[in-house]
């Protein structure tokens, strides 16, 4: 019965549309940019208000919000025999043939969501680019697609919380973020049973599960349908995104690399074409190589450089410890593990996007929220030696070395001894990652003809962001020399603003 209720609901939603976002009515321009990577590599990928932005927040929200258990990966994990999130599935849920994945579509209710709530504290917190997950690996659409009948216009919420939260987000002049992890979704190993856990697919086909239904919605939800109508379903709903929404930044998680090249140029060629209609400039992030970097920018999830870069380039960390998806354990990092992230992203010649994890009645915990005002409040003082920044000529010096970049780095522990620079002009900034103390003597070894290469520039003044107080310097063949004040300024990092004639 539910397999024929299901069914129903599927064509009843192809023959009706209802709150469907307002289509662009404007004609469109004569295309600049063609379909071809020589064509595309004319846009600047590196738009320069992202070069300044610096910060940015989205959130991992939606269908996987509602189990709140192990973490974002349990849509596919309570589909293996044996693991932890089937045990609890069937524990609190029953047997999957009675209670399915898609069977969390009408819990997921996002009653308390207020995306002005969202966008006010995510101004406060600093960021100057905010969004959401558009679609996560589990195919669920945060939009009410035409395309995907797995849509929160449809199904669950039945409100547009994608569309929601651009306005607020826009209304703020924050730039607007869309993320899109689908390409994961589709199932391409069902033929091949010893390859039925592989992860570059989300849901793993198991005959006995829904994850094989062939219903043709159920099949949509689980990624069990041919690579054609997966391709164009990935192409239509980018393009649907694009003229409702027209987000600032596109962000994909990785296996772009199933969707054949022909789909990825049109896809570029469509948002850039777009931007110059919206007369804007946009830009989207690849990860491992999956787009050529000349039309796009590489994130490194929950990683980062370890020198300076002559490429601009992204970090996505999340606010969480071992979820990217609100659970009922989540852990939290603390405030100054971020800023000290940022700090370190930014001197190097990138942007950080944290993640937050609101429930799937749509609040932010309230411990998250603490965490996003203390970054905010930091950067209420000391914001100008992170925005609008460039790299210098050494990214930073002190005893704490990250040997490698990349992705999934292990967590770096940083000490007062520490620091980053940034520059602005003939503005040096030497971010401390710490206090080592009151009336402490600090040497900047970076003011060294040996590290900056006979360049030491002539300073001028030399002061602390956040302190009223005069900072008294001197500088020889060791570096720059002074002293932290008798007060302390900020525990979690602080700020040493220095002003040169060159």
């Amino acid at each position: 019965m539910k397999k024929i209720i299901y069914t129903l609901t599927f064509v009843l939603l192809g023959l009706v549309s209802c709150k469907k976002p307002n289509e662009k009515k404007t004609e469109k321009v004569s295309p600049k940019y063609e379909a071809n990577w020589e064509s595309l590599a004319n846009y600047n990928e590196t738009a320069e208000w992202f070069k300044d932005a610096k910060f940015g927040i989205y959130a991992h929200w939606g269908v996987m919000s509602v189990p709140a258990f192990a973490n974002d990966w349990y849509a596919r994990n309570m589909h293996i025999e044996g693991s932890n999130e089937f045990k609890h599935h069937v524990e609190t849920y029953g047997e999957h043939s009675k209670f399915g994945y898609h069977d969390y579509v009408p819990m997921f209710k996002a009653e308390k969501f207020d995306a002005n709530a969202w966008a006010d504290l995510f101004e406060k917190s600093g960021a100057k680019f905010a969004g959401l997950v558009a679609e996560h690996h589990d195919g669920w659409s945060n939009w009410g697609s035409k395309i995907n009948p797995w849509n929160a216009v449809d199904m669950g919420p039945k409100r547009d919380l994608l569309g929601e939260l651009s306005a607020a987000i826009k209304k703020k002049n924050m730039k607007f973020v869309a993320s899109f992890h689908m390409a994961r979704n589709l199932q391409i190993f069902k033929e091949q049973p010893e390859k039925w856990l592989n992860d570059t697919s989300y849901f793993p086909y198991n005959p006995k599960l829904a994850t094989s239904s062939e219903d043709p919605l159920l099949a949509k939800m689980y990624g069990n349908i041919s690579k054609e109508k997966f391709n164009n379903d990935w192409i239509g709903q980018l393009k649907e995104v694009i003229d409702n929404y027209s987000p600032d930044l596109i962000y994909f998680d990785s296996q772009t690399q199933k969707i054949p090249e022909s789909y990825k140029k049109e896809f570029a060629a469509y948002y850039f074409n777009n931007s110059v209609e919206e007369n804007k400039q946009v830009v989207f992030t690849h990860k491992e190589g999956e787009f050529p970097k000349s039309v796009s920018l590489e994130d490194f999830e929950k990683g980062r450089m370890n020198k300076i870069t002559k490429d601009y380039w992204l970090t996505d960390e999340t606010v969480s410890v071992g979820s990217w998806s609100y659970t009922n354990t989540l852990g939290l990092k603390k405030a100054d593990e971020i800023i000290h992230v940022l700090a370190d992203v930014v001197s190097k010649n990138g942007a950080l996007m944290l993640n937050v994890s609101p429930m799937a009645n749509g609040i932010i915990p309230q411990n998250q929220q603490d965490i996003l005002l203390e970054i905010g409040d930091w950067l209420k003082t000391n914001g100008e030696a992170i925005y609008a920044t460039r790299p210098w000529k050494v990214f930073g010096e002190g005893p704490t070395k990250q040997e490698k970049s990349g992705m999934f780095l292990d967590k770096i522990t940083y000490t007062p001894q520490d620091l980053r620079y940034t520059r602005k002009g003939n503005v040096i900034y030497a971010i401390v990652l710490g206090w080592p103390g009151n009336n402490k003597p600090l040497t900047l070894t970076a003011f060294t003809n040996a590290v900056s290469e006979n360049q030491i520039p002539k300073i001028d003044k030399v002061s602390m962001l956040g302190y009223k107080g005069e900072v008294s310097f001197s500088i020889d063949g060791n570096g720059l020399h002074l002293k932290t004040p008798n007060q302390e300024i900020d525990n979690k990092a602080f700020v040493i603003k220095i002003e040169t004639k060159s």
